[in-house]
């Protein structure tokens, strides 16, 4: 069973301090595994098909002119 955090917050800034703090406390295979699951639940929510291709994320590359 997984354990739901809630955090009252009094700012916006108050929390999204919060939020940073909790992802970094996080090792990187769980930050992974936190977007994995988000992703899956996405394409569920959307009825989307999710198929084992999709396990990946994809690369994007975009190439800005800076002026």
């Amino acid at each position: 069973m997984n354990r739901v955090w809630v955090n009252k917050a009094n700012s916006f800034e108050e929390a999204h301090a919060f939020d940073t703090e909790y992802y970094k406390k996080m090792s990187s295979e769980e930050r992974i595994e936190t977007v994995q699951l988000l992703r899956e639940q996405h394409f569920r929510l959307n009825k989307l098909k999710f198929n084992e291709n999709r396990k990946r994320l994809r690369r994007v590359c975009r190439i800005i002119k800076q002026t």
